[in-house]
């Protein structure tokens, strides 16, 4: 490549609304020659299905979360990028760099900023980060990764105001955390912000120093022997498969079920899922906590893979529960409507 192509971090909590921002950009006038890379927490990936993408602009890191694995994986990755037909031509214009909702991104930044090897064919534009307007207050106060995020980004911008104006509270709490980064409070502004960002020229980043360290970068590699699957004793993440389709009726009646349950441990659900009364319209379903968006009906599989995949991160919820229980009501039946009665 012959010139440095701008890399934008797009961050964001567990469910604040990053692959929705990510598909609207992509679809925006003007975004040709954008290329993603995307990192799943965990062994299966999942989003790449649910992003507008072709093969030639997409890496997939579904290795594990990127703030905590080698950091040799990321610049694979742009290594990968770059050997691209599309870099190779010199169509390659952006790259968006979407992390996984608990990652942190000091170690990201300081691979993108600070790894000889990705010097001269790529350079920092900033970093984006989602806020849910309605748990972000809960969010932050619970989860260090959030304020982290929130921390190093030029643009914060709010996600689901449609449902729920920003609190005062939580545009105060994002200006102590951040007083220098933009706020967009509406879903137009967050999209224009963020190809603001793709196409700005090139800043000037600094890192205040700090004992031991700077300001946002870690003094030491992180361990690589980390679990890729968990970030803490109590949040690991699984992904329940089926390979036959599911009923209409079982699979919703046991997504109600859960997230009347368990909802305040669901940190985030997202899935696209084979129903057997629908099978060539996959379904794709994000929920966040008790809050579910409605779900999708997609006009086709974008892949050739027609399994149900279903990613959750729960708080303190044992895996094979959530999976044994999705098997009780797999094997639920469709009611029949009545018999008529004769007159």
């Amino acid at each position: 490549m012959t010139q440095a192509v701008p890399v934008t971090v797009l961050t964001g909590f567990l469910g604040s609304g990053k692959t929705t921002l990510l598909n609207r950009l992509l679809r925006a006038p003007g975004m040709q020659g954008t290329a993603v890379v995307i990192n799943e927490l965990g062994s299966v990936g999942l989003d790449h299905d649910l992003v507008d993408h072709t093969e030639e602009n997409m890496v997939l890191l579904a290795n594990g979360c990127i703030c905590c694995t080698i950091r040799g994986d990321l610049v694979d990755a742009f290594e990968r990028l770059a050997a691209t037909p599309a870099a190779q031509r010199g169509e390659l214009r952006h790259v968006v760099l979407e992390t996984t909702g608990l990652a942190d991104p000091a170690p990201i930044l300081h691979t993108l900023m600070g790894d000889p090897r990705m010097h001269g064919a790529w350079r920092l534009a900033g970093v984006a980060c989602t806020v849910d307007a309605c748990h972000g207050m809960a969010t932050l106060s619970q989860h260090p990764e959030a304020v982290k995020q929130a921390a190093v980004a030029v643009r914060l911008l709010l996600t689901k105001t449609v449902l729920q104006p920003a609190p005062d509270a939580l545009m105060q709490r994002l200006h102590d955390i951040n007083p220098l980064a933009e706020i967009r409070t509406d879903a137009d502004g967050a999209l224009s912000a963020l190809q603001a960002l793709l196409l700005r020229p090139a800043p000037a980043f600094t890192a205040l120093p700090e004992a031991g360290g700077s300001r946002f970068f870690p003094a030491s590699a992180p361990s690589s022997s980390h679990d890729a699957n968990r970030h803490d004793d109590r949040i690991r993440s699984h992904v329940i498969v089926r390979e036959e389709p599911l009923s209409r009726e079982g699979f919703f009646a046991w997504l109600d079920m859960i997230a009347k349950m368990r909802g305040d441990d669901l940190l985030r659900v997202k899935g696209i899922v084979h129903l057997s009364d629908d099978p060539e319209h996959p379904l794709v379903i994000h929920g966040v906590q008790h809050l579910f968006h409605p779900p999708e009906t997609l006009p086709r599989w974008p892949s050739e893979d027609r399994r149900t995949r279903i990613g959750v991160i729960p708080r303190g919820i044992d895996p094979d529960d959530n999976d044994a229980t999705l098997s009780v009501f797999e094997r639920r039946r469709p009611r029949r409507a009545p018999a008529p009665q004769p007159d």
